[in-house]
């Protein structure tokens, strides 16, 4: 009897990848709530490390541009990002962080420091799995 043995690895390489998102996930909103915010909210604010337009934005995030929208609009609220003008395109907006956003982004990127699921990993394994995962997406 024959096996394909590729398809057997594929099916092991995407459980992986599934447990190692399901984890991410996990340790995202552990460690999201004593920050007051919500997954999507912290996801927006660790894209924020400079202004971004809303698609530009909703993209990172993996997600449709409307979600985005919401998201913004109650960090806005929060005091933590505003929206201003686009200096390319006057009919779009770009999201930028306030200083209290940058205040609780750095608080958000310690915390997300702490226990991460490649946390095992050294600088020369991120930069394989990093290498690896982009080679896998563009195939």
């Amino acid at each position: 009897m024959w096996v394909d043995v590729s398809r057997a690895n594929d099916r092991e390489v995407c459980l992986l990848v599934t447990e190692l998102a399901k984890q991410i996930d996990d340790h995202l909103r552990s460690h999201v709530h004593g920050l007051g915010l919500t997954p999507s909210q912290a996801l927006a604010l660790r894209e924020l490390q400079s202004p971004l337009a809303m698609r530009e934005l909703a993209t990172r995030m993996a997600c449709e541009a409307s979600n985005v929208t919401f998201v913004v609009d109650r960090l806005e609220a929060g005091g933590l990002v505003e929206r201003v003008a686009h200096p390319d395109d006057r009919r779009a907006k770009r999201v930028r962080l306030t200083e209290a956003g940058r205040s609780v982004r750095a608080r958000l990127m310690r915390q997300l420091t702490k226990d991460s699921p490649l946390g095992g990993l050294d600088d020369q394994d991120r930069q394989q799995l990093e290498g690896l995962l982009a080679k896998a997406v563009r195939t």
